[in-house]
């Protein structure tokens, strides 16, 4: 599988334009959804968005899906799009998933470049090949694994980011923070989201990215140790879609930081995590994240929703990717009803339900 390349850019239209060279004869499409192609499209510059044909899909999570996804195919195939062309994934992670999952699959493959314009884009979703769409009231339940030829990541596009939609994309970072070395841990914990200093934000993303790359280096096709970026994601995937099912919808981002908070107390449990960092992570997620409200009555769909998390074996066990420290991943970790039961408790007696 081909390595993504990563591009921290300091001049958006230029590292645009390096990446298209001789890569537009057959076509230049670009992905936005309604947001993006209001507030981010122009940044690209003339040049570039008059050579390209604009598909424009509704926003927000909801709108990953079947219908948006045969949206892009009809609109590509009734272009005259070929397996020559070229797609620019410009939006968040909703936009870059779907994106990527299009031109994976269109005539059997097309080459596409991610420019993410959310923190969760830019730390997590454009970076590392994943693609895919929601079905059957589940998150990414269909998609393949086939990298952006690059990832361009600017930090002006964040400037106009609410805070909620900055704090989703956050809580990727405190992952990655957890899953890598004291010192990026120690940076994430100090950095102040009351007032964001940009050119700190971009050397923070930078490392952040660079957590995620080295791991889908050494595992593009999660079998091993990719699986330690679903610290998090078994408990955040289930609140996610629970909030989906339940008419509330919730960002991923937040999701995944309740998820934490679950599985830092499970870590802390069963595989040795030392008490202060789990006092640290509850802490700052605690602070910044508020709560999704839930009873002990929804347990056992919480559990149900668990169940199809794509890391399980096909016996119905549970597997979790835990810590045992900062960086020290306990992959494929078998956790029991009833102590994803007491996570749940934490979580609820954390955040004061």
């Amino acid at each position: 599988m081909a390595q993504q390349k990563i591009i921290i850019s300091h001049d958006l239209q230029a590292d645009v334009k390096a990446e298209l060279k001789g890569k537009t004869t057959n076509g230049l499409f670009i992905l936005v959804d309604s947001n993006t192609h209001k507030n981010c499209l122009s940044l690209l510059g003339e040049e570039i968005v008059s050579q390209a044909k604009i598909i424009e899909i509704p926003a927000g999570d909801d709108n990953k899906s079947l219908q948006s996804i045969a949206d892009v195919w009809t609109f590509l195939s009734n272009n005259g799009a070929s397996r020559k062309s070229f797609l620019i994934n410009l939006g968040g992670g909703m936009v870059t998933d779907l994106g990527g999952f299009a031109a994976s699959t269109f005539k059997r493959g097309m080459e596409y470049i991610n420019i993410p314009t959310t923190l969760l884009g830019s730390v997590d979703a454009a970076v590392g090949g994943k693609t895919g769409i929601n079905f059957n009231g589940l998150k990414n339940e269909i998609g393949v694994i086939n990298p952006a030829e690059s990832v361009i990541i600017n930090a002006q596009f964040l400037k106009t980011l609410d805070k909620e939609n900055f704090l989703s994309g956050y809580a990727e970072m405190i992952k990655h923070g957890l899953i890598s070395t004291p010192e990026i841990w120690k940076h994430i914990l100090e950095f102040d989201l009351d007032q964001v200093n940009y050119s700190s934000l971009t050397n923070l993303i930078d490392e952040s990215v660079r957590v995620k790359e080295e791991i889908v280096k050494i595992d593009p096709t999660e079998k091993g140790i990719r699986k330690a970026l679903n610290f998090g994601h078994t408990v955040g995937h289930a609140f996610e879609s629970y909030a989906m099912k339940t008419g509330k919808p919730k960002l991923h981002g937040y999701a995944v930081a309740w998820g934490m908070i679950a599985e830092l107390y499970l870590s802390y449990k069963k595989t040795g995590l030392d008490k202060a960092i789990l006092r640290e992570g509850v802490q700052l997620i605690k602070e910044n994240y508020g709560a999704l409200p839930i009873t002990c009555k929804e347990y056992d769909l919480l559990y149900e929703l668990m169940t199809h998390d794509k890391k399980n074996e096909s016996d119905g066990r549970i597997l979790f990717s835990l810590l045992g420290g900062i960086g020290d991943i306990k992959i494929n970790t078998n956790v029991e009803k009833q102590e994803i039961f007491e996570s749940l408790d934490f979580y609820r007696d954390t955040v004061g339900l």
